[in-house]
């Protein structure tokens, strides 16, 4: 089951990673957020879990626990990936007026800005 896990790891980074070398040339604005690389992750930890339970309950309790610590940190990648969609999906506002030179800002009155 390992030798199954370890390439499917390894192929789930290099698609995530390509994934990521076209967003230099994304439009303006607030983009949307992007569920693929959570979802890839998501299902890689669900996987990683079911053969964490299958070894628990074949008897083999080491091989079980070392696949919970693997699945505990595909977790932890899973909300770190959905943080930074999240983060970039939902930049932070501008200050508001006035401001240094050279810094856009964001007008402190909402009627400027139509």
């Amino acid at each position: 089951m390992l030798f199954i896990e370890i390439p499917a790891a390894i192929l789930l980074g290099l698609t995530l990673g390509l994934r990521g070398w076209g967003r230099a040339d994304e439009r303006t604005g607030t983009p949307a957020m992007d569920w693929v690389p959570i979802l890839w992750l998501g299902g890689f930890t669900l996987c990683v879990l079911v053969v964490a339970v299958a070894f628990l309950c074949s008897a083999h309790p080491y091989a079980g626990a070392v696949q919970l610590l693997v699945a505990a940190v595909a977790l932890i990648a899973v909300v770190n990936a959905w943080h930074e969609e999240y983060e970039r999906a939902h930049p932070a506002p501008l200050p508001t007026c006035p401001t240094r030179a050279g810094v856009p800002c964001a007008s402190s009155d909402p009627a400027v800005g139509r």
